[in-house]
């Protein structure tokens, strides 16, 4: 990972806690650090009008939040002096799923945002990460998250911010060693499916799940790499996940994958054993 790392901006449609018929400002959070030019750039990749920022809720995200939840898995130099990129997120209605879209992202996709942004509970939300220029992206999650917890006032665990920034990085450096983010955001997603389903696995169960994920995607990984995947798959395990969400976000990524079938770059033989392993866990959810 070379490009260094900002974050944030948000807009979320803000619920009243006391009022579901009625929706407060917009809320939207910029890069403490965003430059006028860049500031400007942002804004105008979500489409927010800069003379009708009194529209919106503004707060701001500093580097050092950026550090609190990075600085465990990143480098200081990664991650940067700069808080820049820009993430919007829309709340929807309860079953509505997360969608992502990214803009001048150039190291997390949306897949990967999406498996994070689950594991940290985030659900139901339209969400669109932007940077002023080509950015990883990385640093937008704390963004997301922080966001998300203005929006509602309820705190996410740390627990869950911890493995969702964990399973970001972890993703995202699959991606980058087996030379594919399409299968690296999906052998995350099994194996999360798997947790779901399977009360306290043990290391066993577990080392069984990734070697399994490794013939259904034909991939291969490293020793080193199935450890980080095993010690992440357990801090999830000691998470409260919705099963019906992950459910759901399985259901996003089969649909994700359906659409690319006419990419030249995925074969057909592959589209055909990621559709038959996602129809093999929609089964075993009834």
């Amino acid at each position: 990972m070379t490009a260094v790392l900002s974050l944030t901006a948000v807009i979320l449609m803000r619920p009243v806690p006391t009022r579901a018929d009625e929706v407060e400002k917009p809320y939207l959070s910029l890069g403490a650090d965003l430059k006028k030019d860049e500031k400007a750039t942002v804004l105008k990749l979500l489409g927010v009008r800069e003379d009708r920022l009194s529209d919106y809720e503004v707060v701001t995200i500093t580097n050092a939040d950026e550090h609190e939840y990075l600085d465990n898995y990143l480098s200081a130099s990664i991650i940067g002096s700069r808080a820049l990129s820009s993430v919007l997120i829309e709340k929807k209605s309860k079953g509505s799923g997360i969608h992502v879209t990214t803009k001048n992202i150039t190291y997390c996709t949306e897949g990967m945002y999406q498996n994070a942004l689950s594991t940290a509970g985030i659900t139901d939300a339209d969400i669109t990460v932007a940077g002023p220029f080509k950015l990883t992206g990385t640093a937008a999650l704390v963004g997301a998250m922080k966001a998300y917890e203005d929006m509602t006032g309820e705190e996410i665990e740390e627990t869950m911010k911890d493995a969702a920034t964990n399973e970001l990085v972890l993703t995202g450096d699959l991606a980058e060693q087996i030379g594919g983010s399409e299968q690296a955001e999906e052998l995350i997603a099994m194996l999360k499916e798997f947790i779901a389903q399977h009360e306290n696995p043990t290391d066993k169960e577990i080392e069984e799940a990734i070697e399994q994920g490794e013939d259904q995607l034909d991939i291969t990984l490293t020793e080193d790499q199935k450890e980080q995947i095993m010690e992440l798959m357990k801090k999830i395990d000691d998470l409260d996940l919705d099963v019906d969400q992950l459910k759901e976000q399985a259901k996003a990524i089969y649909e994700k994958i359906t659409d690319l079938e006419n990419l030249e770059k995925e074969s057909q033989g592959f589209m055909e054993m990621i559709k038959g392993w996602f129809e093999k866990i929609f089964g075993m959810f009834g």
